[in-house]
């Protein structure tokens, strides 16, 4: 069953913590968007006049999507994990979030050699509320570690072995049968 969104009796403690935990479901869409390639969740995670500053890039998220559209045709193989995330209200429809990350990336750069690096750091975010929904309105990537490591040089059978499903993209990564498993 689907969670129904609205006012709820008024109580703005209630309001509060519902508010706290739709930011935090769209961080957790971001996630899942950038690991599996999943575009509809990353679009859904911003809003279409947000602001990034994400590394290299600094501009309209558009073109920050374009840059991970790029990525993906490359098909890395990427792990977001996020942990502490602290959610203050600037106003009623505007947060400050930051939330920390530790980020596994491994993939093909453009000019065709493999990378393997460990990011960790945190997301600093505005997030703005329009009509019941939280999106990032401005997000800055903040770095606070990077290792670069030598990528395996054996291939996913090898290091995987007899270790089944293997993740994979949208639509082929296991999630995405369930999620449409109406049984």
């Amino acid at each position: 069953m689907k969670p129904q969104a609205g006012k709820h009796m008024g109580d703005p403690r209630l309001e509060m913590l519902l508010d706290k935990e739709a930011i935090r479901d769209c961080i957790h869409r971001y996630c899942r968007g950038i690991d599996r390639a999943d575009e509809a969740a990353l679009l859904s995670s911003y809003w279409p006049d947000a602001h990034d500053c994400h590394g290299a890039y600094d501009g309209p998220v558009s073109g920050f999507f374009d840059r991970v559209r790029t990525a993906w045709a490359r098909r890395p193989r990427n792990i977001h994990n996020v942990g502490n995330i602290l959610i203050t209200f600037l106003e009623s429809d505007r947060a400050a979030v930051e939330t920390y990350f530790i980020a596994f990336q491994r993939g093909r750069g453009a000019d065709g050699v493999e990378r393997q690096v460990l990011l960790c750091g945190r997301y600093c975010d505005v997030f703005e509320k329009r009509a019941e929904e939280w999106r990032v309105l401005k997000r800055t990537v903040v770095y606070d570690w990077v290792d670069h490591q030598e990528p395996p040089s054996e291939g996913e059978a090898e290091r995987f072995g007899p270790r089944h499903p293997i993740g994979a993209a949208w639509p082929d990564d296991p999630l995405y049968a369930m999620l449409c498993d109406n049984g």
